[in-house]
């Protein structure tokens, strides 16, 4: 009801930037609810058909600096419907591609622009907000992921279940052409952010603590991935549920999603943002042995699916804050890189979470997730030592 309300609320201009959220979110997360369809349509592996998951990541990875560098001295209005016609592109490319190695080449090209719209989009938002509105402005964008995880990923997984998983990613191609053009119609025309050179952003890069926080993205979140990017297998292989309860699973993941993002600003708020992503770190890796141990009983899967889910994303605020603080006039770069970084946590849990299936089994990844997130907590502990010896630094986002 929150959500809703938010949204009903908002500013049509910020709603073409939540639609974009929207498929961007359908684009990442749907791949994991039809890993099995396409696999069997293909005749791979599921670890070789995870590597769809991990090749998007690779194109955000690679896609978030470069197109910010390339495009950011453009106007955003424009460039914002540049990614979204990027976005329809590869989709198209993606449904209709006969062979695994064009659809790993699609898959790539639609990651490119993740990264960058999402990086883009959050200064866009902030600028279009009322004075003091400028986070609930940027968390309206940010609401289209949890909407896909919702309903898009569940309608998407199921479509794919029973008619044709390429129907799904055409699906995806037609929001995002919907979001280019609301874009073109409502997304009043703003002038691009030149103040500050490309090159001189670059030099934040040179504090360690950047690094480090970059370092419990890319690892931490890795856990995430090892989880829900084999989700599907996990379900209907361990827990023995039927290929029709995907879809109402996908949405459990979704609500906890949703409820994890709202959660994960109120946690980051009230302690401080390195506090909050250390103890929730520490609750993912006790949630996904759990999941490990525990997933063949059905009310426990169905109770972790939520729980991982909303742990999963309760993180992302405070890792975003801890960003922000550290990336003091460099802020559309390293929003763009947090999820770069994201994404290398993507590509690190599906391909690592993958290794072990075949000789253990589908529920081996979560072991792997659960060594992520320990490797993300560590890296924690290491900023808090970091930070310990930095006063102004402890004192503005630890």
């Amino acid at each position: 009801m929150k959500l809703l309300k938010l949204i009903t609320n908002t500013k049509i201009s910020l709603i073409t930037l939540c639609l974009g959220g929207i498929s961007l979110g359908m684009t990442e997360f749907m791949m994991m609810g039809v890993l099995p369809d396409v696999a069997k349509t293909l005749s791979i592996s599921i670890p070789s058909a995870g590597n769809l998951i991990s090749i998007y990541a690779l194109g955000v990875i690679i896609g978030a600096p470069v197109m910010v560098a390339v495009l950011g001295k453009y106007p955003p209005k424009k460039v914002l419907i540049g990614l979204m016609i990027t976005v329809a592109s590869g989709n198209i490319l993606f449904s209709f591609a006969p062979t695994y190695g064009l659809l790993l080449a699609a898959r790539f090209l639609v990651g490119l622009p993740h990264g960058a719209f999402f990086g883009i989009g959050a200064v866009v938002a902030s600028r279009l907000a009322d004075p003091g509105s400028e986070a609930k402005s940027v968390s309206v964008m940010f609401a289209g992921l949890t909407i896909a995880n919702i309903i898009g990923v569940p309608l998407g997984t199921f479509i794919g279940h029973n008619v044709s998983w390429r129907i799904s990613f055409l699906l995806v191609s037609v929001i995002a052409l919907i979001t280019a053009a609301s874009i073109k119609l409502w997304l009043p025309v703003l002038p691009s952010q030149s103040e500050t050179k490309f090159s001189d952003s670059l030099k934040v890069f040179k504090k360690p603590e950047l690094w480090i926080i970059i370092g419990i993205s890319a690892i931490g979140t890795g856990g995430l991935f090892a989880w829900i990017s084999y989700i599907a297998p996990l379900m209907t292989e361990v827990a023995h549920f039927s290929s029709n309860m995907i879809t109402p699973i996908m949405v459990i993941a979704g609500l906890g999603m949703a409820v994890g993002n709202f959660i994960g600003g109120r946690l980051a708020d009230k302690f401080s943002p390195l506090k909050t992503t250390s103890y929730l770190l520490l609750a993912m890796i006790v949630t996904l042995i759990l999941v490990a141990l525990l997933s063949h009983i059905k009310i426990a899967a169905i109770l972790l699916t939520f729980i991982t889910g909303a742990l999963a994303f309760a993180v992302i605020a405070p890792m975003q804050m801890l960003m922000i603080g550290a990336a003091k006039g460099a802020e559309m770069l390293a929003s763009s890189s947090m999820q770069a970084s994201a994404n290398t946590g993507n590509a690190l849990g599906a391909f690592l979470g993958g290794m072990p299936i075949a000789a253990y089994g589908f529920t081996s990844p979560q072991y792997v997730g659960a060594g992520l997130a320990f490797g993300g907590f560590l890296l924690c502990m290491l900023l808090t030592s970091l930070f310990n010896n930095r006063t102004k630094l402890k004192t503005a986002i630890a």
